[in-house]
């Protein structure tokens, strides 16, 4: 066989390999909010080649809150997001062909919060009744609030909720433009730092989980259609971003840069600090032990499928395996356990 040809032959069955044809297929993801370093794993999976070694094509695109991604993957601008799982509930009752399905649990342990100052006369939700809670339009804690106003026994019909932007948020609290404010522990918690409060001394957190409602949070999704039209590109895509969590789980500083390469204006003590936080505060359930990180526990999602669909009075009660699909995750050995 002469040298020309052979090397031909190389040439045609690289090209018939099946990363090769996966080359093509492109993912436009997009994000929980903007980028920062609890992001680091989606960075680091790009960069270091782990989607393009699966034959995928990943971009990007920041966010607007962990409620939002969730009808823009609906819409189809996006095959895939990272956003609350309790969001995804909500179409699935309301819209169930539409609704997008979460193949990766990343947040299960409920982040979600109403914040008062230290000094603040509201000491339990209860005495929520008569004041005003401000949020963004998307968070994720202030479309839960009717579920969870409805287990801490509140009176939502006598809290007025108010909207402000993102960056508004943790001003007008410590200003006394509300009275509180919903969002994610971690989220707060940095946002109030950087406006020079000391969150342990300065703030309380009154949190969704404290009074039972044990829900999941963020996950990573994708549309139905893209799911049953490229199922190997989705398994292929879980599969790397797996390992870039356990690599950055292992050596979060390493992790941040990735994060800093996206927006090189971040302030790296800061985004590592919250990277950690977001491991600590939103990833380690003690499930994970059992059933390790990216699964689900079929009871407990069952039950907060239950309590999303009671609480805001749902059309329909979708089944666990609508809203999350495990068959694309990577062995239970192959997924950490602890952090």
């Amino acid at each position: 066989m002469k040298l020309s040809r052979r090397f031909a032959l190389l040439a045609l069955c690289a090209a018939l390999s099946p990363a090769a044809v996966l080359a093509q297929t492109k993912i436009k993801m997009v994000l929980n909010w903007k980028y920062e370093g609890a992001q680091s794993w989606f960075f680091l999976a790009q960069d270091k080649g782990y989607f393009k070694a699966e034959g995928l094509d990943v971009e990007f695109d920041q966010g607007e809150g962990s409620a939002a991604s969730i009808p823009k993957v609906a819409s189809g601008a996006y095959q895939a997001g990272f956003g609350d799982l309790n969001a995804l509930i909500d179409l699935a009752s309301k819209r169930p062909a539409d609704a997008p399905v979460a193949v990766y649990m990343m947040y299960n342990t409920p982040p979600f919060t109403v914040v008062v100052k230290q000094d603040s006369p509201i000491k339990t939700p209860k005495d929520l009744e008569g004041k005003t809670i401000g949020g963004p339009a998307n968070d994720a804690a202030l479309k839960l609030f009717p579920a969870y106003a409805k287990l801490a026994k509140i009176d939502a019909s006598k809290v007025n909720v108010t909207n402000m932007a993102p960056n508004l948020r943790e001003q007008m609290l410590a200003r006394g433009q509300v009275d509180a404010v919903f969002g994610y522990v971690t989220t707060v918690t940095f946002s109030a730092k950087a406006m020079g409060l000391d969150p342990a001394k300065d703030l309380r957190f009154i949190r969704y989980g404290d009074s039972g409602m044990d829900l999941y949070s963020n996950a990573v999704f994708f549309s139905k259609n893209f799911v049953a039209e490229n199922p190997k590109a989705v398994q292929g895509f879980v599969k790397a971003l797996n390992r870039a969590i356990k690599e950055v789980a292992a050596n979060p500083d390493a992790g941040v840069d990735f994060a800093m390469k996206r927006e090189p204006l971040l302030k790296r003590d800061v985004e590592k600090e919250k990277l950690l936080a977001t491991i600590r505060n939103d990833m380690s359930h003690p499930e994970i032990a059992r059933i390790g990180l990216g699964d689900v526990d079929d009871e407990r999602l069952k039950k907060a499928i239950g309590i999303v669909v009671e609480a805001n009075q749902l059309p329909r009660t979708p089944t666990t395996g609508e809203v999350f699909n495990r068959s694309f995750l990577p062995a239970r050995a192959e997924r950490l356990s602890k952090f």
